[in-house]
Parts: structure tokens; C-alpha cells; sequence
């Protein structure tokens, strides 16, 4: 609609996640170098958290566009409010494995152990890739985190990015996770763009899509930062809603004014800004001064609560650890001696085994002489 009038070969603001339209700023950056070297050196867990909207995904399909398709097997999975079977499934179907209707959970993970054992021995790396991962049940994750104990001595069979909003965080730093919490090797969470950036973010996208990188005037894109907060998804809704107005206004300067009747119309366009955030009716009221020290008194008195119960769970840990310890070397003790026992009766067959085969030798020696005798004694009576 748009583009023609502003001389644009494509949408510059398009909300779908376009790898040719990224934007580095310095935490995408940062982002992105964490993932390189996370695969690279071929670390267990990565996990990439940022709000709705900070382009995690298109940072994450850059990524794949990098990987050499020659040695390396990718699989993506971006719908996950599932139970952890049918996340097997669906990881398998990425890789293009069938599977049969009725398989229970065992049987999936052998096909993904089988398929990930072919690769390594053709030399071939595997990454597994789950979006949207804020929303793995608990034995979603864990049936990933068993996927990950799956390797040789020297390198994992698989490697794994999480991607998700800051609630994966919190999710997984819940003591039920911890095993899996143990397994990220490299982390990273995005933030929202400066002022600066969000500035040359909007330049950038303007230029690459073959327009004017100065079409919107400077007070524009500083009321743009303000009501955006840096997020680059609501940049581009409010971005591309200006250009609509400017096109029907059919003005080739894009001011403040238009980014102004965009915000005061947004009821209807799904536009959400950081400037609701601060007018949000529901806020929470502050609490009166009077109150105050009461409130200190309960602060105080919660966190000597919660002190005790860190000094108990603290306690309780290295407790299970010391009783995990020495459950383990008697276990290997007793693994130990059953081989040992074992060794010596192997030995014992052994020795009976030589003594059978060689009467059974002379036996049979001694046969063939008796029936050579009355070979001869039957060519004499003849």
C-alpha cells in the first residue's frame, strides 16, 4: 500500500521474524556471540530469555541461516504447552522421523537415541531448538534434560537452545529443576534497546527495506523511544501505523503529529506501549506513611523466616549429598566384589571346560583305535 509512495521495495516494519532485517544492537549482539560460542564449543544447555517482542526468535532463525547444512541437522519446535510424550513426538517429526501411533515414552526416546547415535557416527552435529519454552510443563523439561544425558566421553550427541520469556527463568530456577537448572552451560537475557539504538534501529530497517533512513524526524523518534520502551516488536507496530497515516495523509515527512493521532487511535489497532504501563488505573496503591514501620517490622521478620529456612535446606542438601555419596561407593564396592566373584567362577568353567575337552579328546582317541582293531580283525578272518 505504503511502499510504492515511500519508494520502499518491501515493508520495513513487518512483524514477521526476518533474519535479513536484524538489527544488532549491543545485547542482540552479545546475544548472539553467547549462542555462537555456546554451539561452537559444543556446551549442553543454552538458554536465551527477553521479553515479548525483544527478537529472541528472528536472532534464533539468523542463527540457523549461519549453520553449514552440509554436517549439521537442525530441528525446531515452537509449539510447547504439551506433556512431555507428545513434545518427543514432535522433536522426532522435526527430524523427520515417523513414528507409529501408540508408542509409549520409552519407545520415542530410544528413536531419538538411535537417531542421534547415526548422526554422531557420520559425523554429523544435531541442534535442537525450543521456542516459546516459558511454557514446558515440568516433565517437558525433564524429558529434554534426560535427552541430554546422551553422550560419548568427549562430546554430547545433542545440543539444546531453550528460548522463552523471563517467566522460563524463574520456572527453572524452582528447586524441582535444579538437575536442570545444573545442565546450562551459557545464558544470556535480552533487554530492551537505548535510546540511541532504538534511533538507529529504525534507520536501519528504513534503509534496508530501499527508503528515506530520515523519513521520520527527529522528534518523532524520540517520542518513539518514550512510548515504545525499547521494544523492537511494539517499534514496528507503531512504525508501520505511522507510515499508514502518513500514506493516507499523503505527506512524504513523517513528525511527531502522526505518531501522536497513532497512539490516541490505538484502541483499535492492538498497540501496546510503555506509556499504558505508567497510566495503568489498577497500580497499586502506596502504602500510608504511618503504616510504614509495621510494614519494616513484617519485612524484617519474613526475611529471618526465610534466613532459617536457608540454613535447614542448606543443611538438608549437603545431608542428601553425604548420604548420595556413600550410598554410590557402596554400590561400587559391591558391584566390585560381585565382578571379582564372578571373574573366579568364569575361571573355574574355564579350567573344567579344558579338563572335559581333553578326556573327550582321548576318548575319542581311544574309539578310533578300538575301531581300527576290528577293522583288522575283520580283514584277517577274511
Amino acid at each position: 500500500m505504503y511502499t510504492q509512495f515511500f519508494n520502499f521495495k518491501e515493508k520495513p516494519f513487518n512483524l514477521v521474524p526476518d533474519p535479513g532485517f536484524l538489527f544488532l544492537s549491543e545485547r542482540h549482539e552479545k546475544a548472539l556471540t553467547f549462542l555462537e560460542y555456546g554451539l561452537s564449543e559444543k556446551a549442553g544447555f543454552i538458554m536465551l530469555t527477553g521479553e515479548i517482542g525483544m527478537g529472541k526468535t528472528t536472532l534464533i532463525r539468523y542463527l540457523i541461516n549461519q549453520v553449514d547444512e552440509q554436517d549439521t541437522d537442525v530441528a525446531v519446535v515452537f509449539h510447547t504447552n504439551v506433556s512431555g510424550t507428545v513434545l518427543l513426538r514432535r522433536i522426532l517429526s522435526e527430524f523427520e522421523i515417523e513414528t507409529e501411533p501408540g508408542l509409549d515414552k520409552a519407545s520415542l526416546l530410544e528413536l531419538l537415541y538411535e537417531l542421534f547415535i547415526d548422526r554422531y557416527a557420520k559425523n554429523r552435529k544435531v541442534f535442537l531448538i525450543i521456542d516459546e519454552a516459558q511454557n514446558l510443563s515440568a516433565s517437558a523439561l525433564e524429558e529434554l534434560r534426560m535427552l541430554s544425558n546422551l553422550q560419548t566421553d568427549k562430546d554430547l550427541l545433542v545440543q539444546i537452545i531453550i528460548v522463552g520469556q523471563p517467566g522460563l527463568r524463574d520456572k527453572i530456577g524452582s528447586n524441582s529443576l535444579r538437575q536442570f537448572a545444573q545442565r546450562i552451560s551459557a545464558s544470556f537475557h535480552l533487554s530492551p534497546m537505548t535510546k540511541d539504538e532504538t534511533r538507529a534501529y529504525v534507520r536501519f530497517r528504513l534503509e534496508r527495506a530501499g527508503g528515506n533512513p530520515d523519513l521520520f524526524t527527529p522528534d518523532l523518534l524520540e517520542k518513539l523511544f518514550v512510548v515504545s520502551g525499547g521494544i523492537p516488536r511494539t517499534i514496528n507496530l507503531l512504525c508501520d501505523a505511522v507510515l499508514v497515516y502518513a500514506f493516507a495523509d499523503r505527506v512524504s515527512e513523517i513528525t511527531k503529529d502522526h505518531l501522536d493521532q497513532v497512539i490516541e487511535d490505538k484502541g483499535g489497532m492492538g498497540v501496546f506501549t510503555a506509556m499504558d504501563m505508567e497510566n495503568d488505573p489498577v497500580s497499586e496503591p502506596e502504602p500510608e506513611p504511618e503504616a510504614l514501620p509495621a510494614l519494616e517490622s513484617r519485612i524484617k521478620e519474613i526475611e529471618g523466616r526465610l534466613t532459617c529456612l536457608t540454613a535447614i535446606l542448606d543443611s538438608s542438601l549437603a545431608e542428601t549429598e553425604s548420604r548420595a555419596t556413600f550410598c554410590r561407593d557402596q554400590l561400587v564396592d559391591r558391584l566390585t566384589r560381585l565382578y571379582k566373584e564372578e571373574r573366579k567362577k568364569n575361571q573355574s568353567l574355564i579350567f573344567h571346560y579344558s579338563r572335559l575337552k581333553e578326556k573327550y579328546t582321548a576318548l575319542l582317541a581311544d574309539q578310533n583305535r578300538i575301531e581300527n582293531y576290528h577293522t583288522r580283525l575283520d580283514q584277517c578272518g577274511k
